[in-house]
């Protein structure tokens, strides 16, 4: 029987929604003191394994089908069929961005979902290294991991913070590898333009701004953040007034720019730069996004290629380092978690993240998944890619497709 018919007869003929329930009901059962409530999972536990015994029994040379069918939905089966056509191969790293993708502010309580955790443990236990991919600063990181799965998995080796959109790398357990400065490697004009702006970015800053943002935490990348919810209409207007500050203060910063070097420099880089300058009719005269070196001398132009200002709106302006972003990240952690032929699953939400993807996409490395509001250039590159979108607050969903995947790859 083909596999494709098998999966069709799997969830014809089984009740694989009860299933499912069973298996997050054991999964996800609190600890609790309560002999009653131990009883009522252990006559769980029974159910489940009586209900995956006879699956065993209707397909015996199929050995993955009773776990396939109580992690994943007919859908996320299918997908994970489809994707094994096209790969031919199982995920073997999982490279995760955090805020809005692994939680969601508007649908989790800016929390990690249980289901979310507990399937990045099956990961785990399964051989799975896990690399945590994010803009946040280590100390967050670190904290809700230990929280969220626990301090024995963090430091078991297998686990990886890409912290600051790849200006640090942090591996528990790996000796004087654990921590990579990585910003330390890069030229002494670039973290000298560094120091000047991070310096300055608050004490120059005028009244609006300096009341209003507040600088995050980070040890390398410059990142001014609303005292507002974030998404509000008082962050959005905090965010687009500290990415012209910040566009002004960098060309303060290096040596024989103007702001209108600057400013053009990155507008024409970045749309979304160059509508917050036209909204304020900030874009230098006779503008051209064709040619962002347009009059800039060539040492200011080579500075500014090795420098990236990223806008996220209502949520942040930030200066950072392009030779440091989660690609270079990445591949240090992979390299230290000893990942030396990659096919890993990269979920995220943002421009950063959007790298990682486009990486592994060209170099054959992986596939990519998305929140169904992520970026429009990030959900075109999934769409177009492996069409893995998943729904707000849900990243269990792709998840589920991936463990399923490993689970057809593995027979």
């Amino acid at each position: 029987m083909e596999r494709f018919d098998r999966l069709y007869a799997l969830y014809d003929e089984f009740d694989t929604d009860t299933l499912r329930a069973y298996q997050d009901f054991v999964d996800l059962f609190p600890p609790v003191d309560s002999r009653v409530a131990l009883e009522y999972w252990e006559s769980a536990s029974d159910e489940l394994l009586d209900r995956k015994d006879d699956i065993r029994a209707a397909f015996p040379d199929g050995t993955a089908y009773p776990e396939l069918a109580a992690r994943a939905t007919r859908d996320q089966a299918f997908a994970a069929l489809d994707l094994h056509a096209s790969y031919g191969r199982a995920v073997n790293a999982l490279v995760l961005d955090v805020d809005e993708t692994l939680r969601s502010a508007g649908h989790t309580d800016n929390e990690i979902p249980r289901e979310t955790l507990h399937l990045l443990t099956e990961f785990h236990e399964d051989g799975t290294p896990i690399v945590i991919c994010t803009g946040q600063t280590l100390e967050n990181v670190k904290g809700f991991l230990i929280q969220g799965l626990g301090n024995e998995l963090v430091h078991s080796g297998d686990v990886s913070v890409v912290y600051e959109a790849g200006t640090g790398v942090f591996t528990p357990g790996h000796g004087p590898d654990t921590k990579q400065l990585l910003y330390e490697d890069l030229g002494g004009d670039v973290r000298g333009v560094f120091g000047d702006v991070r310096a300055r970015i608050l004490s120059d800053a005028p009244e609006r701004i300096r009341q209003g943002c507040h600088l995050q935490g980070n040890e390398f990348n410059v990142t001014l953040k609303p005292n507002f919810e974030t998404g509000s209409e008082e962050a959005r207007g905090l965010i687009d007034d500290a990415l012209r500050y910040e566009l002004e203060l960098l060309a303060d910063c290096v040596d024989g720019a103007t702001a209108d070097h600057v400013r053009g420099y990155y507008a024409a880089a970045d749309p979304e730069i160059a509508a917050v300058l036209d909204a304020a009719d900030a874009l230098p005269g006779g503008f051209d996004d064709a040619d962002p070196a347009a009059n800039a001398p060539d040492d200011v132009v080579d500075l500014l290629e090795r420098v990236d200002v990223a806008y996220y709106e209502a949520d942040a302006a930030e200066i950072a380092s392009r030779e440091l972003n989660k690609v270079v990240g990445v591949q240090a952690a992979f390299d230290v978690l000893g990942v030396d032929d990659p096919f890993a699953l990269v979920m995220g939400d943002s421009k950063s993240d959007l790298r990682v993807m486009e990486w592994v996409a060209e170099e054959g490395a992986g596939i990519a998944a998305a929140p169904d509001h992520a970026s429009g250039r990030v959900l075109d590159h999934v769409r177009e890619t492996d069409d893995l979108v998943f729904d707000e607050g849900a990243a269990d969903e792709v998840l589920r497709t991936a463990w399923a995947l490993n689970r057809l790859a593995g027979e």
